[in-house]
Parts: C-alpha cells; structure tokens; sequence
C-alpha cells in the first residue's frame, strides 16, 4: 500500500493543509505509519498525540492514532489542548518518546495540520520529506500498536505555576491581568490556571470553537488585540495577554494599550533572566529589532541572531545551551526552569514573574524602550523558483558593500540608519522585508534601497500577502 500527500502540504517546520480539499484522514493514517516506523526503527515505541480546537480535528486524531498502531508504536492520547500540553507530555514522561499535535495553529478555519517532536528533538524539513517518500514507497513496518488516555492537564498546570513558588504572594496578589483566548485550545487550561494563579483575571473567549467567531487567533496582528485592548482599559489592567490558535504563540499589550511584539516580549524576560545567569546567550531571529540585541548585551547577556523558524531555534538553544530565545512572531522559549519549547501560556506566567522580580510594571518597562520606528513584517507574492535564487543574487551584489551584511537567513543590511532585512519565507511563495531605523527619514531611505535590490533582481514589493 502506497500514499501521495498533496504536494503543498509537507512543509519546513510542520505538515499543513486545507481539510477536504489537501489535507484528509489517509494523510493522517500515513503520517502515522511513516513516524512510528521510524520511532520504532530508532529505538522508541510510545507517542503521545493530542489536538487542538478545530472541528476537524477528531477526525485526524483518529486516523493518525490508527497509523501509529498499524506500524506497531503504542499511543498515550492526551486529548484536546494546547500543543505546549502536548509538548509537556513529551518532555515530561519517561514513558514516551514522541509526540504529534493535530492544529491548523493561526490558519483559518478549513485548515489543519501536524506539529511532531522525536525522541526530545523536533521533527522538521529534512524528516518530513522522508514521511512523503516512505509513503509514496509504502515503506512501511507492520506491527499491532495500543492506545491508551491519559489525563495530564492538571499536572500540566501545576507546572505552569512553578515558577511563582517562593514569591512574595502579596506581589502576586495586587497583579491585574487581562487573557483573551480567542477561542482558541488553551481555553479549559486557561481556565484552571487562572482559577489558581494569585492575582485578579479577567478571561475573553475561553470557550473552544473551531469556527473562532469573534476574531482570529493570531496575536501577531495588532487588529485581533482590540477586544484585549478594551478589557485592559475597562478594567484598569497592569497588561494583557493573548494567544494564538494553538497556544504556543504568545501577544501581549500593557497598562495603556500599546503593543509589546515578540522581540520587545524577549527584552523583558531577558532583563530578568540576566540577574540570575549572567553571561547567558539568548537567541532572537532576524527579524528582531536592534534593540533587543543592544538590550541583552547591556544585561551582561550574548545576543545571538538566528534564522527565523521554531525548529531552527530550538535546535539553535541546544548547540549553544542557550536559555531563551524567541521570535517575532511570538514564539517564546524557556529553558531556564522549563523544557525549551515554546508555550505562551508558560510565557504569560514569565511575564507576571519579570514585572514582580524586576520591581517594575509591564507598563514602565514597555515605557523604558527606546522609540524605533520600524515596518510590520511585508510579505509579497513571488514564485517559489524565484524566491531563494532572487535573494542569493542580493547577497552577491552586496558582497564588497562598506555597509554590515549578515546573510544568517537571507540579507539583513546594517547601515547608518539602521538596517533592513530580505529574507525567503520556507513555508511560502513569499519574500519577507522589514527595516528599523530611528527616524522616518532613515526608514525612507532603508526602503528605497530595499527597492532597488528588487528592482535589480525584476522583482518589485506588490501588495503584502497574509501568512
């Protein structure tokens, strides 16, 4: 028996597509077999699986368990959650030496996916590609696999509040926090948590639905913060918390509604990690502003710039021993004190535990940033035989630039203005071009040479394109 997945839906970091049309049961199936032939062929034999709050969903868990078994991995079912639940079930039990989240994270509703950690380490690029091909070959071992259910949300949540053992419950107690949900799989966690987390709570949307009826759940994107934004100023918050589909990506706002991105999320916990382990290396990608690598180093800290991507950074942290990192696009990870992945909810108890640690509100320490004025991340249409060959030929042209060039992951250019980035999405058809500087006249003249570069290689920026 032999198994062709949709060509779009194998991507870099995770295996995505559109139910019904990309995206079915016997892709499910067979991404069962293919993994748990190769857990099983390197030594491993149980996996957890869980899902998130797609209608969808279920019916995955069911064909993905039924191919975990066919190719004879036991199965622990942890059931709907976050996929950082998931990731806990990994990293947490002795038992298990796998794991796979079913979650169309911030897609739209039609969407699902497939996010998979092997025995501790992600399973990205190069190992998903292997899936399609033992699938189209029908490579596959025969076996006869369990299934069991496993109830881990309340050990989950006793770890979430860990981090608060020791600290003054007075401090605690005066916090004001504002969550929103955005109905998204984290409800029933959010929910227990708050109900023992110090402090006053305020929660929008913790209710689970698929069909994510009052707004999308991406916390990158300023327009799905306004319900959180009012909440804070309703209510008199300290800040605001938001997360997306799968609750692995954290957005926040402070006291007085202003967005705190992912990197200036990352300045905040890197200021209170620094007091307890100078000399840390901390990771953001390259699409973090300047600041924060000015920030870290101020701490006592070693910026390191990484590429863009949660697999690339998590296994940046493990060669380097890093103990945070993070991206722009909300993923925060956390190996002081916790596994290395990346779990919001886990971020927004970090979050509480700076403010009290550091003697400062969310509010002073967004404040205290220095005023960058930059771009949002642009993202525009360009053919997938183009996109890396184009920014190669970027990379060329700059080679004897007096200019500072990192070619990390695509071109980011430091100038005396500040600097500007073009980049190859791997998940996409897209470029990516962001520029910082700290006046508007800098930012212009960034983007006029962003402009050129494209214009060089016959590409121009068209309309920016969603995620």
């Amino acid at each position: 028996m032999t198994h062709a997945f949709d060509p779009t839906v194998l991507r870099e970091y995770d295996i995505r597509g559109i139910i019904g049309e990309t995206l079915g049961p016997d892709d499910a199936r067979a991404i069962g077999r293919g993994f748990a032939t190769l857990l099983k062929r390197a030594g491993g034999s149980r996996v957890a699986v869980g899902y998130d709050g797609r209608t969808s969903s279920p019916m995955l868990e069911h064909a993905l368990v039924e191919g975990l078994n066919a190719s004879g991995c036991d199965v622990v079912r942890v059931g709907m959650g976050p996929t950082p639940m998931l990731y806990y079930a990994e990293a947490s039990a002795e038992d298990v030496d796998g794991g796979i989240q079913i979650t169309g994270s911030h897609n739209p509703a039609n969407y699902n996916g497939f996010k998979m950690v092997f025995q501790g380490r992600p399973f990205f690029g190069e190992d998903i590609q292997t899936i399609g091909r033992m699938a189209a070959a029908g490579e596959w071992d025969d076996g006869v696999g369990t299934s069991e259910t496993r109830e881990i949300m309340d050990e989950y949540v006793d770890r979430l509040l860990a981090p608060l053992d020791g600290l003054d419950p007075a401090d605690l107690s005066a916090m004001r926090v504002g969550w929103d949900n955005g109905n998204g799989a984290a409800g029933p966690v959010l929910e227990a948590l708050l109900d023992r987390l110090p402090g006053t709570h305020f929660a929008l949307y913790t209710d689970v639905d698929g069909t994510f009826p009052n707004h999308h759940p991406d916390p990158t994107v300023e327009a799905n913060l306004e319900d959180l934004r009012s909440l804070v100023a309703e209510k008199k918050l300290d800040f605001g918390v938001a997360f997306d589909g799968d609750g692995d990506r954290i957005g926040a706002i402070d006291g007085e509604g202003r967005v705190i991105w992912g990197d200036q999320l990352l300045m905040i916990y890197a200021e209170d990690l620094l007091v307890r382990l100078p000399n840390s290396t901390i990771i953001a990608d390259v699409k973090a502003s300047r600041a924060l690598f000015d920030h870290v180093a101020k701490h006592g800290g070693k910026p390191v710039m990484w590429k863009t991507g949660h697999s690339l950074i998590k296994s940046k942290m493990k060669e380097t021993g890093s103990p945070l990192a993070g991206e722009m696009s909300g993923h925060v990870f956390f190996a002081d004190e916790y596994y290395g992945f990346d779990d919001a909810l886990y971020a927004g108890v970090r979050l509480i535990l700076a403010s009290v640690r550091l003697g400062k509100s969310v509010t002073q320490l967004r404040g205290d940033m220095p005023a960058m004025i930059n771009t949002p991340e642009m993202r525009f249409q360009v053919d997938e035989s183009r996109k890396f060959a184009a920014i190669d030929e970027v990379k060329a042209r700059l080679a004897d630039s007096p200019a500072q060039v990192d070619g990390t992951d695509g071109v980011r250019v430091t100038t005396d203005d500040g600097w500007w980035l073009l980049r190859a999405s791997n998940t996409q058809d897209v470029l990516v071009a962001r520029a910082e500087s700290d006046s508007e006249e800098g930012l212009a003249r960034l983007m006029v040479q962003i402009d050129e570069q494209l214009r060089l290689s016959g590409l121009e920026r068209g309309e920016s394109v969603g995620h």
